[in-house]
């Protein structure tokens, strides 16, 4: 974690698997609440080698949206300079704050967006395989297309955080 997180408050962020198991786990810090919307700041201690993403380099940083009342979360990854890297967005059950953790479930479909706002919807062919796995029911199922249908419509107008 950079210097210029450390008066921050940190939590524990934990992407989970429908099944409840962990999937990942990281540390950031708050950068804001308002409402429904808690902001943390987390920034990459080393470097990571990410499928889709490709190297991340150790310092950059990740601003993290995540609504109380949304089923997604926004990622916008930034080099330590500010320069805007990309956003990654999950499509996820809405997250629960306890305590110093949040922790969100992934349901699969991610979108990855460009600096130049292009971007492209993933991971649709392991949503599909995990309707079956983990038993998906009809309401996740409508959830996570209206959540993919509400984060191309926030991409396409750039609106917040497109606009940050």
């Amino acid at each position: 974690m950079e210097e210029r997180f450390s008066n921050q408050p940190e939590f524990v962020v934990k992407a989970l698997k429908y099944d409840g198991s962990e999937h990942r786990n990281w540390r950031a810090r708050l950068a804001a609440q308002e409402g429904e919307l808690i902001v943390l700041d987390a920034a990459f201690a080393a470097e990571v080698q990410h499928d889709l993403l490709g190297q991340i380099a150790a310092g950059t940083i990740s601003t993290e949206y995540y609504w109380l009342n949304r089923w997604y979360n926004i990622f916008r990854f930034s080099e330590p300079n500010g320069g805007l890297l990309n956003y990654y967005c999950n499509v996820s059950l809405p997250p629960r704050l306890t305590d110093q953790t949040l922790s969100y479930v992934d349901l699969d479909i991610d979108i990855l967006v460009q600096p130049n706002f292009s971007y492209q919807v993933l991971d649709t062919a392991d949503f599909e395989a995990n309707i079956e796995r983990y038993g998906y029911t009809r309401e996740v199922q409508s959830g996570v297309e209206r959540a993919t249908n509400e984060l191309v419509e926030l991409i396409e107008a750039q609106s917040f955080p497109f606009n940050v």
